[in-house]
């Protein structure tokens, strides 16, 4: 009960500082279109509670949390073009393109991938001023060709090729595992602001990278067992994807059985990672979303 009360707490703080931004129409529309589509907000999530875990607020990693969901929604909407993975449907929704069109869903994505840095490149107070640069490279090396991009390039470059298990791992490290690193080592970055930064810091980021990669191959996995095995109606997107490219996916390479017993295996090392260090603040619901997200259904 107490996990779900801080979760649906967090949610609903990144949900109203999200619905302040783009209320105009034209290209502003399509933006919030896909912004505003609901999810589980985890990379804010994540932001805001590393924040906390080493001792800030909420409030502290709200803008950097709700930049690093701008970034991931622009990533979504270029995902889905046909192009890409060519989706009609996100999150129990058409997507952008089939309904803005493919030039303004791309010309989206690109504003909104602009907006992020401009979110947390003008967050808090001016004081914050070096924290901010500090998070917007992190944000930028998620987005670029060692992050998101690359793994985008190297997954799309591979299309109908067989992947061996540490080439997809390094694939979705970068597509998936940037990303939600970016968010928890932001979060810390958070948290900086306005007091004195000494070796705690240095292990606060190193524990939070490690949490991040665990927790995005975990997060992976479950994807690709989900697409294995769930509906549409219950994921709320397209299934089957990934075959109809074949595509290799964790549960062609291993099957079903097995990938439940690697998500097990990297949720364990995800929150190991947490206890190696001592925190200015608590982690235990990293520690608790780690085991959830293990499990989910959608």
């Amino acid at each position: 009960m107490e996990f779900q009360r801080q979760y649906e707490e967090a949610r609903a703080l990144a949900e109203a500082r999200l619905g302040t931004f783009f209320s105009g129409g034209g290209l502003e529309e399509a933006m919030r279109y896909s912004l505003l589509a609901g999810g589980k907000r985890i990379r804010p999530i994540l932001t805001m509670k590393f924040c906390e875990a080493a001792g800030g607020t909420m409030e502290d990693a709200l803008d950097f949390g709700c930049g690093v969901e701008m970034l991931h929604t622009y990533s979504l909407i270029h995902d889905d073009l046909p192009c890409m993975d060519d989706d009609d449907l996100r999150r129990g929704r058409p997507t952008n393109h089939k309904v803005f069109g493919e030039c303004v869903a791309t010309l989206a994505g690109d504003a909104l991938q602009a907006a992020a840095f401009r979110t947390v490149l003008s967050a808090g107070e001016a004081r914050r001023s070096p924290i901010r640069a500090l998070a917007a490279g992190i944000l930028a090396e998620a987005a670029g060709e060692s992050g998101m991009c690359g793994g985008q390039y190297l997954d799309t470059l591979g299309d109908g090729q067989p992947h061996t298990l540490e080439e997809l791992k390094d694939i979705n490290g970068q597509k998936t595992g940037a990303l939600l690193r970016a968010a928890c080592q932001m979060g810390v970055a958070a948290a900086m602001s306005g007091v004195e930064v000494d070796a705690s810091w240095d292990a606060w980021m190193d524990a939070a990278g490690e949490y991040a990669e665990n927790l995005g191959l975990a997060f992976q996995i479950r994807d690709d067992i989900l697409d294995a095995t769930s509906t549409a109606q219950e994921l709320g997107k397209p299934i089957g994807s990934d075959a109809a490219n074949q595509k290799t996916t964790y549960v062609t390479l291993l099957g079903v059985t097995a990938c439940e017993e690697k998500v097990r295996f990297y949720t364990e090392r995800a929150k190991s990672a947490l206890s190696q260090t001592g925190w200015a603040g608590n982690p235990d619901f990293l520690l608790e979303l780690a085991d959830r997200l293990a499990v989910r259904d959608h």
